[in-house]
């Protein structure tokens, strides 16, 4: 299992939305190392959403349930899309401020390349997530 993290600008599609619709395409992502991490992921693995703008937070899980698959909106055949379900909300959110402030995740792609849409997580940094989360 490859675990991710997915960002979103709340007002425009927010992890309440997702619990509200059960399932969503995740898609609209057109950066290319996004796009190659879309195309990494797998039915099955787990993804954190992540609120961007002025939120900048890890809210919530979801899971993936598709293999990626060519975005059917799209004419450009490089777009990829999967589509995700919701798991579960975190107790609490986990700040980027909080992220940073750690020295374990100086390394992490989100601290590194802060404009990347979909980020993949090391398996000790998503544990780490979801510990502060509780």
């Amino acid at each position: 299992m490859n675990y991710w993290l997915l960002k979103t600008e709340p007002t425009v599609y927010s992890y309440d939305d997702l619990v509200k619709d059960k399932k969503t395409v995740w898609d609209g992502v057109g950066h290319n190392t996004a796009l190659i991490n879309i195309r990494n992921a797998r039915k099955g693995d787990l993804a954190f959403i992540y609120h961007t703008g002025s939120e900048r937070q890890v809210i919530g899980v979801s899971e993936i349930i598709s293999d990626p698959y060519k975005d059917p909106e799209s004419d450009n055949p490089k777009m990829a899309v999967f589509d995700i379900k919701p798991v579960s909300k975190l107790a609490k959110p986990v700040t980027l401020a909080q992220i940073k402030a750690d020295k374990k995740f100086s390394e992490f792609r989100l601290v590194k390349e802060s404009r990347l849409s979909v980020v993949p997580v090391p398996e000790n940094l998503w544990r780490e997530i979801i510990r502060m989360g509780e």
